[in-house]
């Protein structure tokens, strides 16, 4: 078990299928399982397929939407409100993305908040379809508290997301995708399938103690502490509080009228043509990655490396040669197959 690869295209269409199973329809289907299995190809598998339980439990309990009446409350030519009615993360994304590019490209930019999502998967899938249109890209999401604020021993503030990207000319795009936490919390959820311990300095438990142990915890820890802290807590500025859903605040009192797992996000698009020559500017970003590789090593290191790059490396690997699966990510899919009566992807012993 411990050496299983899976086809990155029967995998896809292995979890559309699931998708389709919980009501969504085909194309939101495919977009879902896209979304996840392109974070299994970068080797970002805490946003990938493993979130199969998870997903399959809130749509159970109603508290994602397979089939949401997503909408637009506000809008001027270059801002715009997206209600998403609990959709699929990726499916209301999917829509801002598409709004906010239009928009950039009359306005030089386009910014949409998104109210009421749910999980949204890797955000730099979102800001890398961006620079695909010669544009910047930037996204990031709030949801409810899962890591402690600096000096506090219970979770206060969301481990929120951020990616910003910008496309390249012969290289693919610089893509920064980073949590606000020293380690996404579903890198937890990785570490308990494969069982396995995880490093100090992640994660508090219940106690406020520092863990090692994935299944105690109780509070992940910010990126360079007051940092990340305090970059979560203004992206919650910039999302929840200005839609008019205060997730932090709200979960902490216990207002039972916010859905557990709801999130607030924004999504923005930045027209590089407006301010400058575009081939210019992608020549300039492959100059700026030369210039970082270029420099010279510290001890024990053997490359320099720019946001992205490892996963861009981590793509072509498994792309050619099959996702690896941890025994605790294949039961979770068993379970799934068994409940919507198909076949596992091959490889995968039923």
């Amino acid at each position: 078990m411990a050496g299983l690869r899976v086809d990155w295209k029967e995998l896809q269409e292995f979890m559309a299928k699931i998708f389709e199973g919980l009501g969504m329809p085909p194309a939101d289907a495919a977009l879902e399982a896209e979304v996840l299995v392109w974070a299994n190809l970068r080797g970002v598998d805490s946003h990938g397929v493993h979130r199969i339980a998870e997903y399959s439990g809130q749509v159970d309990r109603g508290l994602m939407n397979p089939q949401p009446e997503i909408r637009v409350e506000k809008e001027t030519p270059a801002v715009l409100l997206i209600e998403g009615d609990w959709a699929f993360g990726p499916v209301v994304t999917l829509f801002a993305v598409e709004k906010v590019v239009a928009r950039a490209r009359e306005m030089g930019i386009g910014w949409a908040l998104i109210r009421n999502t749910t999980h949204q998967g890797a955000m730099g899938y979102y800001t890398n379809l961006i620079t695909r249109e010669n544009m910047a890209g930037i996204a990031s999401v709030c949801n409810r508290p899962n890591t402690a604020p600096t000096g506090a021993r219970i979770p206060g503030v969301h481990n929120s997301p951020i990616s910003i990207a910008v496309p390249g000319k012969d290289r693919r795009p610089i893509n920064l995708d980073m949590a606000t936490s020293v380690a996404a919390w579903g890198k937890l959820q990785v570490a308990i399938d494969k069982g396995e311990p995880i490093p100090e300095g992640w994660s508090l438990d219940k106690e406020g103690r520092p863990t090692t142990d994935p299944t105690k915890n109780a509070a992940l820890l910010p990126t360079g502490d007051y940092k990340g802290y305090g970059l979560s807590l203004m992206f919650e500025c910039l999302s929840s509080l200005m839609v008019g859903v205060p997730l932090l605040s709200s979960f902490a009192a216990k207002d039972d009228s916010v859905k557990p797992g709801t999130q607030n996000s924004f999504v923005a698009a930045i027209d590089i043509g407006f301010f400058t020559d575009v081939e210019a500017y992608r020549e300039n970003v492959d100059k700026l990655v030369a210039t970082m590789k270029d420099l010279p090593l510290a001890e024990g290191a053997e490359e320099i490396f720019v946001p992205g790059e490892k996963e861009d490396r981590m793509h072509e690997e498994r792309a050619a040669e099959g996702i690896p699966l941890p025994p605790g990510t294949v039961e979770k899919l068993k379970v799934a197959a068994d409940r919507f009566g198909l076949e596992m992807p091959a490889g995968i012993e039923a």
